[in-house]
């Protein structure tokens, strides 16, 4: 099974339901591809030493690996996280993440500012690009477990919008105008 997403709808309800308009409005890998998002499905049962992650890892220099466990019972300040982790904000660096259980949403903006749900499930792995605008929730599953992945030393700061006056920003900006 391939990835699934679709533009969401403005209702303020729960972030952790899904959020599809009516009738549903699908996004494609090629159209997230488009926004410098890029996506694997990988076999999580094996990620201790899966060849193929092992792969990925080498040809984009992840280097650094740690993994979460986003639940009330397993992280310190869940609720709080959770609110933190679901402002709208960008990283100077590219964010990966590879979903090992469970299951949770990347929320995008497109090139016209729309917000498209990404759902991610156990053995997606993605990467958002430095500068995309972005936030993360669980579904109402409320679990996951995701190894986050980095290019060298991890670089944990998020920058709230508005954080257009930030070079990374006006590379990415640039970079959607070629596709």
């Amino acid at each position: 099974m391939s990835l699934e997403a679709w533009y969401m709808d403005s209702s303020d309800e729960d972030q952790r339901k899904p959020h599809k308009l009516n009738p549903n409005q699908p996004v494609t890998l090629d159209e997230l591809k488009t926004l410098g998002v890029y996506y694997w499905k990988l076999n999580a049962d094996i990620y201790e030493t899966d060849p193929d992650l092992e792969q990925i890892r080498k040809e984009q220099g992840y280097s650094y690996m740690d993994i979460i466990t986003i639940h009330k019972d397993k992280l310190p300040n869940y609720e709080e996280k959770l609110k933190m982790f679901f402002e709208e904000h960008l990283h100077l660096d590219d964010e990966i993440r590879y979903i090992l259980d469970g299951r949770a949403y990347f929320d995008v903006r497109d090139k016209e500012d729309r917000w498209i749900r990404i759902s991610m499930s156990k053995g997606d792995l993605i990467t958002l690009p430095a500068g995309i605008y972005h936030r993360f929730t669980l579904d109402e599953t409320n679990y996951t477990k995701a190894m986050r992945l980095f290019v060298g030393e991890p670089v944990w700061k998020a920058y709230n919008r508005p954080a257009d006056d930030f070079d990374i920003r006006q590379k990415y900006l640039v970079s959607l105008q070629g596709s």
